[in-house]
């Protein structure tokens, strides 16, 4: 039976998450609904239904923005995300209605390190184009200058944006003995001490890297971060991998820099207009592309849904979320 405490909390989930926290909700709310369709809801179809919830489950996919919190009404309290950023959200439209956002930090660190490293190895030794070579029948014997590709130990590892993701990719360079270069706003004593990693000014890191992986969020100051004149201080030997933000990178930048051999390869996880790819991408053989899918194990997509299923509950139990992202809106202390 559901919670006493929340009996009265109506609460809707964007699409299908892990069990467990479906479970989870269920058994705290007595009115929960969701969507069971796993796909994206339309804009309108969204709209009517988080109509007089107390609380939402979104996704990164969801657009949550002043249309959505005029649809929802007064009613609503919280908005838990299930993603560590939260740029799919007007948080000064949430603040200013009072209304509370949480995101799920901390959690998918490991998964997204892993995957970075995952998409670096397969650029740099050309891993899907040999696969894709070997499938349609091309491989007919060993060659001295078959898919030749680039070796990582000794190399010189950028990273933008020093924080928990950067800082997990970072570490796992070790058994390669990387040169480590970052930009961060602030030193990371953890790179600095187990890695003798240097924090310098961006436009060294894109310069010197012979592979740079972002990990930085998509805010005002980040989008096209890595721009056509970025693209041409880098290396042409380098390898650009992506699983922070799409918009990160300019795109069609991104497509002329690699067609003109101004890079070797880029990796990409996230996109500029998920889920539309540009086109100049898909036709590339030195591309590895991903459907942004860096934190999709088991573990940590089911540890993603149940802290967005606390985040939401603790919110509509009266008590302050444990990752309540605008601050500035107080709890009321009452529950639905």
């Amino acid at each position: 039976m559901p919670h006493d405490d929340l009996h009265e909390c109506r609460v809707f989930l964007t699409r299908p998450i892990p069990e467990p926290a479906i479970t989870y909700l269920r058994s705290r709310c007595a009115h929960f609904s969701m969507n069971r369709e796993d796909r994206v809801l339309e804009r309108h179809e969204l709209h009517e239904r988080v109509a007089g919830a107390h609380g939402v489950l979104s996704l990164l996919t969801d657009r949550i923005d002043a249309a959505f919190f005029a649809a929802a009404g007064e009613s609503l309290r919280v908005v838990a995300n299930m993603a560590v950023g939260y740029d799919n959200i007007d948080i000064e439209e949430a603040t200013r209605r009072g209304v509370m956002v949480t995101n799920t930090p901390g959690i998918l660190t490991e998964a997204t390190a892993e995957f970075a490293w995952a998409l670096l190895l397969a650029a740099a030794r050309r891993i899907p184009e040999a696969d894709r070579f070997t499938r349609s029948g091309q491989f007919k014997a060993w060659a001295p200058m078959l898919m030749l590709g680039q070796e990582l130990s000794g190399k010189t590892l950028g990273i933008i944006g020093a924080g928990r993701i950067g800082t997990a990719f970072a570490l796992r360079s070790r058994g390669w003995n990387m040169r480590v270069l970052y930009s961060s706003r602030r030193d990371n004593k953890i790179l600095d001490n187990e890695l003798s990693a240097q924090r310098v000014d961006f436009s060294v890191v894109i310069e010197e890297a012979d592979f740079l992986s972002l990990h930085v969020p998509l805010t005002p100051e980040t989008h096209h971060l890595i721009d056509r004149e970025v693209l041409q201080s880098m290396k042409s030997t380098a390898i650009l991998v992506n699983t922070a933000r799409g918009a990160v990178i300019d795109e069609a930048a991104l497509v002329e820099a690699l067609q003109r051999g101004e890079i070797a390869a880029a990796a990409l996880d996230v996109f500029e207009e998920e889920p539309v790819i540009h086109p100049g991408l898909l036709e590339l053989e030195n591309v590895v592309l991903a459907p942004h899918c860096a934190s999709a194990t088991e573990t940590t997509r089911t540890a993603m849904a149940m802290t967005a299923a606390r985040n939401l509950v603790q919110a509509l139990s009266g008590e302050t979320p444990e990752n309540l992202v605008n601050r500035e809106v107080k709890t009321s202390g009452a529950r639905c």
